[in-house]
């Protein structure tokens, strides 16, 4: 059981960026010294090397943008809509609740700044996020985007507003799910990811934070800029990124990695609802990255034979192995844990879910962090940049995101 003081480390830990987060570590002399460790802080150059700095590839030409044409959506601007509320924050920028002027819906809106995407030489991520969320726009566990648009300075991505919280937020205040619960939300995730696998789309950062609860307490995946396009059923990538405590031992190995890597974090966030903890978690983090390397999985007795059989097959450190690693998502739904889920009522949320957030309408922010919704809406986030940004730094910004605006052709919704 987490102390409070505990939970706080644990919470601001987990909120940190990966980069930031090895930076940090890189400062920590005594967790230096650990030969994992060290091994991880002397990466060589990944073959895709999207989130590492060394080495950074310039930021791309205009023709080398990824370009669906133009918006069918061109007039759309910061001042369409009212900011009411700091409902999450990342590297980039904020997601802000907001209510459109006209048509009086409630969206979230994500507001990026390009000039931190820039320096961090992240285009390609954004760019991602943007490709992904226009592929999963008729999956009911996946985030709906409905349009984008950008100004000189700022990303905007107009999304679903989901206001029944994290999954994060609901297992801090209630440490851990009984089975029939933790099976549910497993089932939801599973199903999204193998939409995603279909779409040969790897996701590699599923974690708590990520997983949102609707109004009616189904899940719905959300923040896509680690997703790796174009992964074939039998391809790999090597790019060192994701979440401390969920990294797949292939990913802290250097080793070149394949969509088994979603598997592992759903055995790694399965473990956390039914122990309250991920798996092989320490708060010396040196010691968590050996643990994932080298400790046995140890399971208390707890737990269903059957959800025990499920993470013995999901915690494989051997990635060829795994639970999945043959023929992917239909292993997971065939497993015998599932055998309660029939998957097609699923799908068509036909199961009642076994927790009601019980929100009484758009303004109910009671399942948002305090640490979000008491921050002060930004006065710029409808505004033209700031003066001190550069005539040149506002054209390299364009350059950098063409083909970033969209709106759905009216058929996407039918």
């Amino acid at each position: 059981m987490r102390t409070p003081s505990e939970l706080r480390a644990f919470m601001k830990q987990r909120r940190m960026g990966l980069n930031d987060f090895i930076q940090r570590l890189a400062t920590n002399s005594y967790a230096c010294k650990h030969p994992e460790v060290q091994s991880i802080l002397n990466l060589s150059p990944p073959q895709d090397a999207e989130l590492m700095n060394t080495n950074p590839s310039p930021p791309p030409s205009p023709s080398q943008q990824i370009n669906l044409g133009p918006s069918s959506n061109p007039s759309a601007k910061p001042s369409d809509f009212h900011f009411l509320k700091v409902i999450g924050k990342g590297s980039f920028g904020k997601v802000l609740l907001a209510r459109h002027r006209t048509d009086d819906q409630f969206y979230a809106v994500k507001v990026l700044q390009k000039k931190a995407i820039l320096k961090k030489k992240e285009e390609k991520h954004i760019m991602s996020e943007r490709n992904v969320l226009l592929k999963n726009v008729k999956h009911p566990f996946l985030v709906g985007l409905h349009y984008s648009f950008q100004t000189a300075d700022k990303l905007y991505f107009i999304l679903d507003y989901i206001n029944g919280g994290e999954l994060f937020y609901h297992l801090q205040r209630e440490r851990c799910f009984l089975e029939p619960r933790a099976r549910f939300y497993s089932a939801e995730i599973a199903s999204a990811l193998g939409y995603l696998h279909s779409l040969n789309i790897v996701y590699r950062d599923l974690k708590p934070e990520n997983i949102l609860l609707d109004s009616q307490g189904h899940i719905i995946l959300t923040d896509f800029g680690l997703c790796k396009e174009n992964i074939e059923p039998n391809g790999t990538t090597s790019t060192f990124c994701g979440t401390p405590e969920y990294l797949a031992p292939e990913v802290l190995h250097k080793q070149p990695y394949d969509r088994t890597v979603d598997w592992w974090c759903l055995g790694a966030v399965l473990y956390e609802m039914l122990y309250g903890l991920p798996p092989f978690y320490s708060r010396n983090t040196a010691e968590m990255y050996d643990n994932i390397l080298n400790k046995p999985l140890q399971l208390k007795p707890n737990i269903s034979n059957a959800a025990r059989h499920l993470l013995e097959g999901l915690l494989q450190k051997d990635r060829t192995k795994r639970l999945g690693c043959t023929e992917d998502f239909i292993e997971i739904k065939n497993h015998v844990f599932f055998s309660p889920i029939n998957w097609d009522e699923l799908n068509a949320k036909k199961i009642t879910p076994p927790f009601n957030p019980n929100v009484t309408g758009p303004n109910d922010l009671r399942h948002f962090d305090p640490e979000f919704t008491d921050e002060p809406v930004p006065s710029s986030i409808g505004c033209s940049p700031d003066s001190a940004l550069a005539t040149a730094s506002i054209k390299e910004a364009a350059e950098a995101f063409v083909g970033f605006s969209y709106a759905p052709s009216m058929d996407s919704y039918l």
